[in-house]
């Protein structure tokens, strides 16, 4: 006979987004005092907890994205009209992108965010790494199966899990050994990844930490003007545009939305990874009532290819800073290639840590000098933050938008979404780990 579970009272529960909270204002307070007091074994804490913190959530992207791409490929036959929602999701996808870029580009002529900074093209410099259209399309092919792993190239992964699922839906029964085995790996690495993302609040504290005691408030006011574009525009995307779309084209709520997905958007945020985020984001949009075959499939590729905030609002406002720095005149034309990269080549982001490539694409494209690259690294880490809260906001919301007008939405699940998945229990006979069936 089991003994009987332990558990804590509801009321004596702390919710995980005041978790997160706790943790980010605790990271915040013990940055600024290790900052102004040198106290260089609070700076070393700090730095480790959030580094660790990073590596953990790294360490299961490559298989994550591999047999998340996979299963949810191969999830699409037990969809009904598989095809039709597949070409609603990436259409949805390419137009909330145009719609951002749109915005990012308004706010970036606007503000002026390049002049006044007392910057100078002296003190940029050429990034190790830069995007190309051809390296872009010659550079999603692998040369080998072992490389994209080794080097986390994560658009390398998208492919080869691509191919893998289109292959095992032309063999039908014949690759159900190997389904079997990849949704297994999958609910595994989940279940590992959802120990990491429990400890978010923790990492908060050591990130936030670290980027007060590296970066102050000095580094905020040179690129005060930037970093406030970029967390306007974010935030007229995130609570303005989906609200808006939400309300108009799937006839929802917006409130229910925002409660059902704000512990995605809060750890996107913390952890500036959507990838690593993604078997939350997943969660929470199945509580919204998508059905799991049509999220499994909607969010990994979601978090590989849409990035509203990486690849769109940031590198628009990024590439008129760059050409007032370097006293490059843009024209109408310039405008436009903005807005076909954002729209294109957002998969070059895949999903990880900042959105170099993406923004080195952009300035290739328009002939800007991609030293301007360098003038941004050192704000990255602070604006990537909102970036990737928008990111994931867009991933979770294009399924709910598509479900909804193709009426496969679980209208119950969506208004009673209220509840963080880390906060509430596990059904009987179910692992923690696993993901709930959307009714």
């Amino acid at each position: 006979m089991s003994s009987p579970r332990l558990s804590v009272p509801r009321a004596l529960r702390v919710p995980f987004w005041a978790q997160i909270l706790l943790g980010l204002v605790a990271g915040a307070l013990l940055g600024w005092a290790a900052r102004s007091g040198d106290v260089q074994w609070l700076i070393t804490t700090l730095d480790k907890i959030g580094s660790i913190f990073i590596q953990l959530l790294k360490l299961a992207v490559a298989p994550l994205v591999f047999f998340a791409i996979l299963v949810s490929i191969t999830n699409l036959r037990k969809v009904n009209n598989a095809a039709r929602l597949a070409t609603h999701t990436l259409l949805w996808f390419m137009a909330t992108s145009l719609i951002a870029v749109a915005i990012g580009l308004f706010i970036g002529l606007v503000t002026n965010p390049g002049s006044g900074t007392g910057l100078t093209p002296a003190d940029g410099s050429k990034p190790e790494h830069k995007g190309s259209w051809l390296d872009f399309l010659t550079g999603i092919v692998p040369t080998d199966v072992i490389t994209p792993f080794t080097e986390l190239n994560v658009l390398q992964i998208v492919f080869m899990a691509a191919v893998a699922g289109a292959a095992a839906l032309q063999l039908g029964e014949k690759a159900e050994p190997i389904l079997n085995l990849s949704q297994a790996v999958l609910e595994l690495l989940q279940k590992a990844l959802w120990w990491v993302i429990k400890l978010a609040p923790l990492g908060t504290l050591g990130l936030i930490g670290t980027a007060i005691v590296e970066y102050g408030w000095d580094l905020i006011s040179k690129y005060a003007t930037f970093t406030a574009d970029i967390y306007v525009g974010c935030a007229l995307v995130l609570f303005g545009v989906y609200p808006l779309l939400l309300a108009t084209v799937a006839k929802l709520n917006p409130l229910h939305f925002y409660r059902g997905a704000w512990p995605a958007i809060q750890l996107a945020f913390v952890s500036r990874s959507s990838v690593g985020t993604m078997p939350l984001t997943q969660k929470v949009t199945e509580r919204l009532g998508v059905p799991k075959e049509y999220a499994s499939f909607a969010v990994p590729f979601g978090s590989t290819t849409k990035m509203d905030g990486c690849a769109s609002i940031y590198p628009a406002i990024a590439a008129i800073f760059i050409a007032q720095i370097f006293d490059v005149q843009l024209d109408i034309g310039d405008y436009l290639l903005i807005a076909f990269v954002s729209v294109i080549g957002s998969a070059a982001t895949a999903g990880l840590t900042g959105a170099t490539v993406m923004l080195t694409l952009t300035l290739s494209t328009l002939g800007l000098p991609l030293e301007g690259v360098g003038l941004l690294m050192a704000i990255d880490p602070i604006v990537d933050m909102m970036r990737t809260a928008t990111n994931v906001a867009g991933q979770a919301l294009i399924p709910v938008l598509v479900s909804a007008r193709e009426k496969i939405l679980d209208h119950r699940a969506y208004e009673t979404a209220s509840a963080s998945p880390l906060d509430e229990g596990q059904p009987e006979g179910k692992q923690e780990g696993a993901l709930p069936a959307a009714a």
